[in-house]
């Protein structure tokens, strides 16, 4: 057997044994890239496996390229209400929040190790940052829905703040080097360069690319492939020219996103199973480059810098950066929670040591042990946190199947399919008597392996398959009607939105004088939707809730920034009182 089918045989084999690994992470709520970490370790030089693996240039080029696979499908999961409520506060947080971790942090690791000030915020600097693939991969892989104002923050945050902790780290590193010992305000340029370059390749790059997408005829499976091939050609041209590789290839999936090339939703759906893919092979490619042995003496060092990053740093960092957008206690609370440390503070770590820095071997150590204490901790507290803190919205039910049928985006007319479970809305009801939006077309019922006309289909059955030709903005409510996502109890949408749905343009006078409730002076002449932004301190989203005397109205549905549906839960479904603004 060749070394080359040897590699492969190993490489196929440790993918295989993540994969079936993450099928029990599952059962017992394991971070998934906890378990993949974990393969890794298992198959390196101090596991079973005994693979010694330590070529530090193959684990930087690997990580790097497999990380802005993962930035990419992150900008494509961006939807466009999620940029408009977001970008402000991330974009502090990804910058701001990261210097005032890394302050901080190092301060406290030049005391604890008694390290020059430079070698501890270059500490600082490389666990300082979020990382994307450990947020993106929690938030989605768990099953959380949550409110769009905290998911958007997070995972935009985590996925434009690479740039932040790249500069630091080389600063620091370029201080280190010239032995000075001090910070110099000639790395400002260095950080502008970054910056511009990268947004400047990202904008114009995700424009390019939604261009092409739209005029070249190609083979359906290569519009995924053109957009991969174009996302890594314009971040390695950022990055040998001096820009952030990372931020400009976030931004070219953020622009895609938003700009809804043809074929959208099938190169969606490649680019999360590419994301998977490099997550899995990152992830289980670190786990081979630790060795647990040499982690073990540093390991009560770590623990406390662990500590000091996920209960004194961060959150003073959230706290501070989100003064000016007023998010409620919980929302930061939780925000600071899910500061996850991942691939991104091991690759950082692999700068010193390629730099050749005296304390790059520890630098790494601290880095492998922090991520492995933020992922076990942190990621494995993450949905009690969540819904302890009220922040879980009921999860929307989308397509289980969708085929997109025109080749211009704007149109947006696919074939929906839909699995009808125990819990759909339209079982043993006959299609016609379905309330259906204006312009959907029921066009087959697929039933014990046969398919049969909507109108000769009778009464919907359990595990029916309901094809119907509808726009992606019908989405919406034909899940509310056909789906059957199971959920909690207190997820049940008549308990969290209550029995009554009102549209958002509904006088607030009359919902008022119906419930007997007073309205406060200046709201007379008000809608349902002018009130309630009017009590909110920040743009509202799904689930956010106001008072109206004793009753609570909250947001149910939003389309362009409006709200347009209303939920109204009356007093039996009410907790204790609390304030007009509490959410």
């Amino acid at each position: 057997m060749s070394n080359i089918d040897q590699l492969v045989l190993i490489g196929a084999a440790l993918l295989l044994v993540a994969i079936l690994a993450s099928a029990l992470s599952y059962r017992i709520g394991m971070p998934l890239l906890l378990v993949f970490l974990a393969v890794g370790m298992l198959a390196g030089e101090d596991g079973p496996g005994g693979i010694v693996f330590n070529d530090l240039d193959i684990a930087y080029a690997v990580g790097s390229v497999t990380l802005a696979v993962i930035l990419l499908n992150g900008g494509l999961n961006t939807r466009t209400e999620s940029f408009r409520t977001s970008l402000r506060p991330a974009f502090v947080l990804a910058t701001l929040g990261v210097l005032i971790t890394c302050v901080i942090l190092g301060f406290f690791v030049a005391w604890l190790l008694d390290l020059t000030l430079l070698e501890g915020l270059l500490v600082g600097a490389v666990v300082g940052s979020t990382d994307a693939a450990a947020v993106f991969a929690l938030l989605r892989a768990r099953g959380l829905q949550l409110k769009d104002r905290v998911t958007a923050t997070l995972e935009m945050e985590s996925g434009s703040n690479d740039p932040m902790a790249v500069f630091l780290t080389i600063a620091f590193i370029e201080l280190l080097i010239a032995e000075q010992q001090i910070l110099s305000l000639g790395i400002l340029p260095l950080f502008m360069q970054q910056m511009g370059i990268g947004l400047f390749f990202g904008i114009g790059g995700g424009y390019s690319l939604q261009w092409l997408v739209n005029r070249l005829s190609l083979e359906r499976g290569m519009y995924p492939m053109l957009v991969l091939a174009g996302g890594l050609t314009l971040y390695a041209a950022t990055t040998v020219l001096g820009g952030s590789g990372f931020l400009a290839i976030y931004l070219i999936g953020v622009v895609l996103s938003q700009r809804s090339p043809r074929d959208a939703h099938h190169i969606l759906q490649v680019h999360n199973g590419f994301s998977w893919l490099a997550q899995i092979g990152m992830f289980l490619m670190l786990g081979l480059l630790a060795t647990p042995t040499n982690l073990l003496s540093d390991a009560p060092v770590a623990f406390a810098i662990a500590l000091v990053l996920m209960f004194i740093a961060r959150p003073i960092a959230v706290a501070i950066c989100l003064i000016p957008f007023r998010f409620p206690w919980r929302e930061q609370l939780f925000i600071s929670w899910v500061g996850l440390r991942g691939a991104v503070p091991i690759i950082l770590a692999l700068f010193p040591l390629l730099a050749g820095i005296g304390q790059a071997e520890l630098i790494l150590d601290l880095a492998f042990i922090v991520v492995l204490i933020s992922l076990t901790v942190q990621g494995w507290t993450i949905p009690r946190l969540a819904r302890q803190l009220r922040l879980e919205v009921p999860a929307q039910s989308g397509p289980d199947e969708y085929l997109e049928l025109t080749p211009r985006p704007s149109d947006g007319h696919a074939i929906q399919g839909y699995r009808l479970g125990l819990n759909s809305r339209a079982l043993g009801r006959q299609i016609g008597n379905l309330k259906q939006p204006d312009g959907v077309w029921p066009v087959a019922v697929l039933r014990d392996g046969q398919a049969l006309q909507p109108d000769h289909a009778g009464p919907l059955r359990t595990d029916d398959w309901l094809y119907l030709v509808a726009r992606e903005t019908d989405s919406a409510t034909l899940g509310d009607l056909l789906g059957s996502r199971e959920s909690p109890e207190f997820l049940a949408e008549r308990i969290f939105y209550g029995d009554f749905i009102l549209n958002g343009s509904a006088p607030l006078r009359a919902v008022a004088m119906q419930y007997g409730q007073p309205v406060m002076h200046g709201m007379e002449d008000k809608s349902l939707e002018q009130f309630i932004c009017a009590q909110l301190d920040e743009l509202p989203v799904v689930g956010d809730r106001v008072r109206l005397g004793q009753l609570e109205l909250v947001i149910r549905s939003m389309q362009g920034g409006r709200i347009t549906q209303v939920g109204l839960r009356i007093p039996t479904h009410l907790e204790a009182p609390r304030s007009p603004r509490g959410r």
